[in-house]
């Protein structure tokens, strides 16, 4: 009898975390098929999660842009309902759906047609949305003409808009630059080139190769056709491209109309300005950013994208009997580091956490592996090589990749030193006034004699003052580009006062010993 109590005691004891163990994933996908025969996802459907029998409130969840949701659940019987019905194409449909969830093991629920209730659109017209007026079934009907667009120092959006290659994005986010890393999907990524970039409209139309996007629809922008009035408190989504990789849909109203732009609250996913924006009358303009915010407190700007028209006729100009850009992938995002690979190889560490460094004449380089940005985290005063400014996100989640930040070298000039100089007479001590020798232009990096295309050429820039800022290289390789198996690693730098000129260093064999055997342990 006592041994019966014993194990009825561990039992009892044990099952809290068991029940944690037990949860497992219900993968959801909600799709219909339009009369093409292309599937479109159901953005936003409300579903009902309950157990069976019930026993509480059922769960409500809303689908994502690409019509799934996934829901950890404990083993059990589920009912997965419709919340309200959706029309799509003249046909109203719901679903009502049991499955049954088994520990330790995934779960997964297809709604389609096949397993929906369908009637006529007209008997659910007080509850259902129609695919004719929601924003969001337009949204996702386009999620796959939506882009991610890197330059050195932004991470943006931009919609697939001719089937020549052309992309509309909002000019700010490019700024000066005249070319873009142009990302379609995870194993697709490459350059594209800027053809028109209008500050006055804040509109820019870039280019890629045609056989890049043969395979997505472009959106049309409907120049020249006569739109529906856009009024204040209009129902609208935006679809943006995130640091993530995936395209996120965000829901808004419209809070002021203006000729060229919209006020909205969007609150669109950070770095993803430039995706586009409809209404239930079909595709009105292209979120932006806004110079004059710097903390996000106002409302969410979007271009009309009738501002886009004349950019795009411009383009279509330019690329009249020009050659396409190269269509050659570059290279892509690693993936994460596990983190308790990395807190182990920080445990087991005998040197030092700080980054392996070199310099140039007017510059220092650091080499920076996942395992020194691990180190780095706990430390109540991060050190300044640590601070990767806008690509902090980027590099939140420790990719598997190598970083090369190059820093420009400070100096104090004479009459800074002068002035110093005299307020120590007058018993006034006053720090070094030092400025950089010289800026930050670019970087190559080379193994043996074949150039390296890194990852991303990152720029970090840092404001000094309302006038001037610094910029630091922040270059993101593929470890396995650069390592020992190089019969030499070389980096090339330009500085903005010299560009024509690079000064070029090898790199200590020790160094590419030890960042080989930093990446070895992850």
């Amino acid at each position: 009898m006592r041994g019966a109590l014993l194990v009825a005691s561990a039992l009892a004891l044990a099952s809290p975390g068991t029940y944690a163990q037990a949860l497992s994933t219900l993968h959801i996908t909600v799709t219909l098929t339009d009369a093409t025969g292309r599937k479109t996802p159901v953005a936003r459907h409300a579903l009902l999660i309950g157990e069976e029998p019930p026993i509480k409130e059922p769960r409500r969840i809303l689908t994502t842009l690409a019509g799934t949701a996934d829901v950890s659940l404990k083993p059990g019987r589920y009912a997965v309902e419709s919340d309200q019905p959706v029309s799509f194409e003249g046909k109203s449909y719901e679903w009502a759906q049991r499955i049954d969830v088994v520990a330790g093991r995934d779960a997964t629920l297809e709604l389609t047609a096949a397993n929906a209730s369908i009637s006529t659109a007209t008997a659910a017209a007080t509850s259902a949305t129609s695919s004719d007026t929601d924003p969001s079934f337009l949204a996702s009907a386009w999620q796959a003409s939506v882009l991610a667009l890197w330059t050195p120092t932004q991470h943006a959006s931009g919609f697939v808009v001719d089937a020549r290659g052309l992309i509309v994005t909002n000019q700010r986010v490019l700024g000066t630059a005249t070319s873009a890393e142009a990302q379609f999907a995870p194993d697709i990524k490459v350059r594209a080139i800027v053809l028109v970039s209008d500050f006055a409209r804040d509109v820019a139309i870039l280019w890629v190769n045609p056989s890049v996007i043969s395979s997505l629809r472009p959106l049309p922008l409907g120049c020249g056709q006569t739109r529906p009035p856009v009024t204040n408190g209009q129902e609208l989504y935006s679809i943006g491209a995130e640091l993530t990789g995936r395209n996120g849909l965000t829901p808004g109203k419209v809070t002021g109309v203006g000729p060229r732009l919209l006020l909205t609250d969007l609150a669109p996913a950070r770095a993803s300005a430039g995706g586009p924006v409809f209404t239930a009358g079909g595709l009105i303009g292209f979120t932006t950013v806004d110079n004059r915010d710097p903390d996000n407190r106002s409302d969410t700007r979007v271009v009309r994208i009738d501002e886009a028209c004349d950019a795009l006729a411009d383009a279509e100009t330019k690329v009249a009997g020009a050659m396409p850009p190269d269509a050659m992938h570059l290279p892509l995002d690693p993936p994460p580091v596990a983190v308790d690979a990395l807190a182990a190889a920080v445990k087991n560490r005998a040197g030092s956490l700080s980054p392996y460094a070199m310099s140039t004449t007017n510059f220092d380089v650091a080499f920076i592996t996942p395992v020194h940005m691990y180190g780095a985290k706990d430390q109540a005063a991060p050190r300044p090589v640590m601070d990767f400014g806008t690509w902090s996100e980027y590099l939140a989640d420790y990719p598997r990749a190598l970083l090369v930040r190059v820093t420009p070298k400070m100096v104090e000039g004479l009459w800074a030193k002068v002035a110093r100089g005299a307020a120590m007479t007058q018993g006034v001590a006053l720090p070094a006034m030092k400025r950089a020798k010289s800026g930050f232009l670019r970087m190559r990096a080379f193994c043996g004699d074949a150039e390296v295309t890194p990852i991303h050429p990152f720029v970090v820039e840092h404001r000094t003052s309302e006038t001037e800022a610094i910029d630091e290289g922040l270059y993101v390789f593929d470890p396995a580009a650069l390592g020992p198996k190089c019969s030499a690693v070389k980096i090339t730098i330009y500085s903005e006062g010299d560009p024509d000129k690079g000064d070029t260093r090898i790199v200590d064999p020790k160094v590419l010993q030890q960042l080989a055997q930093d990446f070895a342990v992850l």
